[in-house]
């Protein structure tokens, strides 16, 4: 799980940029709900800091604000208040990646190739 919030003037893209998110992780964004949302856009919407009417009509505004990274894709989030998004760098931009093969120990595969071609009569 990985905490975004609630700091305006602080760049949240660049902070993001050494960070790796894979498919199962989860954002949650915490701020204050009298102040800021959070929109998921898309890159152009990103870029220049606007949301589309159906957009803004789907901010989370909880203050508390989960978002699952289920698919691997680039995902865009802003504050659509005033001018956060362009002047005081309240955006974000991630990059998911799928999840990583799941870990099987050596000793494990020892085990299994033993299984398959030692029979015990």
């Amino acid at each position: 799980m990985t905490r975004v919030g609630p700091y305006v003037d602080f760049n949240y893209t660049e902070w993001a940029q050494d960070k790796v998110f894979v498919v199962g992780d989860i954002l949650v964004f915490k701020y204050d709900n009298r102040k800021h949302n959070v929109v998921k856009v898309n890159g152009t919407m990103f870029q220049s800091c606007t949301v589309r009417p159906e957009r803004a009509n789907q901010a989370l505004t909880s203050g508390n604000d989960v978002i699952n990274l289920a698919t691997p894709e680039k995902k865009w989030c802003i504050c659509s208040v005033a001018y956060h998004c362009s002047t005081r760098g309240m955006k974000l931009v991630i990059n998911v990646m799928p999840s990583p093969a799941p870990y099987v120990s050596l000793l494990g595969l020892f085990e299994l190739a033993l299984k398959k071609y030692v029979s015990v009569s």
